[in-house]
């Protein structure tokens, strides 16, 4: 979610590399493109959402009225939407612990979250990773068995959601049974892979950005820093 389409662009290309293409959605929209294919889409839409800048998680459903049917009963919050973009229908909602995600109904993208060029992965970061992953479970049917679905599994004080082959998906919040930690600020985040994370860092300060000190991995695996665009957009990219 850009303030400014043509800003978010030169940002982006200059420090991931990608390229754009018009998106089917309308003139506010563009698809990412990395080596041809594509990895995340920007929509010039934060001031006539009167939001801010911000990198979103949306997720596949079957239908959107149903899936904003299932959050409001759970408690949480559709706040704008289903509305019809395009060829489908899109909406924003936050769950009860306020983090923001959207839902999409029509055709997505031929990408895979951890694979190729796609984002890494979507992190969760929450109060509590058990209370969440119910709410995520019930309202998109994860660990449901039915075709498409995801397993969910606990691990290392993290709840893991993975399609089957590999991990999409970590929500994070606390130990088994620990008191919520009321100074997480719940949100989702996104990992976008890279090959030299000195390059896109350095190139993310000279295009206007700011970036934490490169760090180790959570999962041990690597390296990453998070990166601030100059509207605020917050996301983290990550290299072996």
């Amino acid at each position: 979610m850009a303030r400014d389409l043509g800003a978010a662009q030169a940002f982006y290309s200059a420090v991931l590399g990608w390229t754009f293409r018009p998106a089917s959605l309308g003139e506010e929209f563009s698809i990412a493109l990395l080596d041809g294919e594509p990895v995340a889409g920007i929509g010039a839409l934060a001031q006539n959402f009167q939001v801010a800048v911000a990198w979103t998680s949306y997720f596949a459903v079957e239908d959107a009225d149903d899936t904003a049917a299932r959050i409001r009963e759970r408690g949480a919050t559709v706040a704008v939407g289903p509305l019809k973009l395009g060829p489908g229908r899109a909406a924003l909602a936050a769950d009860r612990d306020g983090a923001t995600f959207g839902f999409w109904e029509g055709q997505t993208m031929a990408w895979s979250v951890g694979h190729g060029s796609a984002p890494a992965c979507l992190e969760l970061r929450t109060r509590d990773a058990f209370d969440a992953a119910i709410f995520y479970a019930e309202v998109f049917g994860w660990a449901s068995g039915e075709p498409g679905g995801c397993e969910v599994t606990y691990e290392h004080d993290q709840v893991i959601i993975s399609d089957g082959t590999h991990m999409v998906a970590a929500l994070r919040g606390g130990a088994v049974e620990a008191a919520p930690d009321p100074r997480v600020r719940p949100r989702w985040h996104v990992y976008f892979p890279v090959r030299d994370i000195e390059a896109v860092t350095a190139a993310a300060v000279a295009a206007g950005g700011t970036v934490t000190p490169i760090s180790p991995s959570p999962e041990g695996t690597g390296v990453q820093s998070v990166i601030r665009d100059p509207d605020g957009g917050l996301f983290t990219v990550s290299a072996p």
